[in-house]
């Protein structure tokens, strides 16, 4: 039955280091689960470091992994995407390859699952091993997509979840270049359920995303849900006409009432610098857009796949 097949998708850049400590977790975590056919399919996103030799040898130690290694770093989106599109029976599971998601949970998930529920996911009540920095400007990020997008994003959730089988087919379906996977897995819909828990610190290594990529998926993520940027533009850009309309009215009826001894340098320049700062947000939020639409129209392919090993337990039918 299909509601008996499940396959757990780790994507993993430069993490020699926690791979070896979670894999034991994960397995565990599966053989605890009475009636599941369970496969572990491992996506190297171009690491750099020891990431494919590692994988390999975990591999020849559990025939129930498969291992996909991508040309190059695509990015964490793609590289979920490209483990996502392998799985043609039963129901995926994400999780992070830094151990900061409990295996443990894997059986409560399944538990959602075989009740009927499309997208069983984590919501993370607890932050462990990250400073308030983070914590703060996820916690604001989540508030404010939630607020401008018209796609249910749930707040404090990341990527670990259990999509059912018809999730995934719906996912397959949305190929666009820019992905931002939590709107995608918000935008597919269907039969949703969040599973509370708290999130760990890493078990080794360091954090691949720092503030500057965590404000790009930001970025990602408001301008692909949500038009209200440009909304945004185009009703600052009327206040401030309104503004400059008032204020012009008023610098005529001032100098036809009281004449204008003094040349108004610092208020000219004052008015110039404000009208082109709004025009250069404006005209930045466009280039957002644009930029988006000038990379889709190209229709590249997401990803690239440099090797593909399906693994000793992975039956014929169970990948693509």
């Amino acid at each position: 039955m299909q509601n008996d097949r499940l396959t757990v998708v780790v994507a993993a850049y430069n993490e020699a280091d926690s791979l070896p400590l979670l894999h034991p977790r994960i397995a565990a975590a599966l053989e605890g689960i009475e009636g599941l056919d369970a496969r572990i399919l491992y996506v190297d996103d171009g690491s750099r470091d020891a990431t494919w030799p590692v994988l390999v040898a975990i591999a020849h130690r559990d025939p129930r992994v498969a291992l996909l290694r991508l040309s190059r770093n695509f990015g964490k989106e793609a590289a979920l995407t490209a483990g996502l599109d392998r799985i043609t029976e039963g129901a995926a599971l994400i999780i992070d390859a830094d151990g900061q998601d409990p295996p443990e949970l894997i059986a409560t998930f399944v538990a959602r699952w075989r009740e009927g529920y499309d997208d069983v996911h984590g919501t993370r009540i607890a932050r462990a091993g990250e400073g308030w920095a983070k914590r703060w400007t996820a916690h604001a990020f989540y508030r404010v997509i939630g607020r401008l997008s018209r796609t249910p994003i749930p707040a404090d959730t990341g990527d670990f979840r259990l999509l059912s089988p018809r999730s995934l087919a719906a996912l397959r379906q949305l190929r666009e270049r820019h992905r931002f996977m939590k709107g995608l897995f918000g935008w597919v819909g269907y039969r949703c359920i969040a599973v509370p828990y708290e999130r760990e610190a890493r078990i080794a290594g360091g954090s691949k995303f720092d503030f500057w990529r965590l404000w790009n998926l930001a970025l990602e993520g408001i301008t692909s849900f949500s038009t209200a940027p440009l909304r945004l533009a185009t009703y600052l850009g009327l206040a401030t006409a309104a503004f400059a309309f008032l204020y012009g009215m008023w610098v005529i009826a001032k100098a036809l009432l009281w004449g204008d001894r003094v040349a108004g340098w610092p208020t000219m320049m004052a008015v110039i610098l404000f009208l082109g700062g709004v025009q250069l947000i404006a005209l930045g939020l466009i280039g957002e857009y644009l930029g988006r639409l000038y990379e889709e129209s190209k229709q590249r392919p997401l990803y690239l796949i440099d090797e593909w090993k399906p693994g000793g337990g992975a039956g014929p039918d169970h990948f693509a």
